[in-house]
């Protein structure tokens, strides 16, 4: 059974958002998982959702840090501009290769991100996520 309806990763590698899919998919995490290679795109996405009838925001969001063009901290600036009734169901993650304590610790530091994640993403995450974020009542 998945545990979400909706997973989004925003990634400007084409290969980890493959790899990303896969795991999530194998391990019956969210029946549909949607992949950006930017983060316009998938803030056009969130902002289209938005403004769709039914529930269309995802359950959950991995974010890389570093991208050509809007990086993972300037999406964030706009994350924060959607509407909170949409947002505040939705779970952000950091998953970046980023291995820099200052942005671990940024990341850490806002308040939309839940947790930071170096990548691979890996069941072991995904199981983390269930226990610590989503199971909780």
């Amino acid at each position: 059974m998945n545990i979400l309806k909706r997973v989004i990763l925003i990634d400007d590698d084409e290969v980890n958002n493959f790899v990303c899919e896969s795991i999530i998919r194998n391990e019956n995490f969210a029946e549909e998982v949607i992949s950006f290679q930017a983060a316009e795109e998938a803030l056009a996405f969130l902002k289209a959702a938005v403004d769709q009838p039914g529930d269309q925001f995802p359950d959950l969001i991995f974010l890389d840090i570093n991208m050509p063009g809007m990086d993972g901290w300037n999406f964030i600036d706009e994350y924060r501009k959607l509407p909170e009734s949409a947002t505040r169901k939705c779970n952000l993650f950091m998953l970046s290769s980023a291995v820099d304590r200052k942005d671990i610790l940024c990341a850490r530091s806002h308040e939309e991100v839940k947790e930071f994640f170096s990548k691979p993403l890996s069941p072991e995450i995904l199981s983390f996520i269930k226990e610590e974020f989503l199971l909780k009542v």
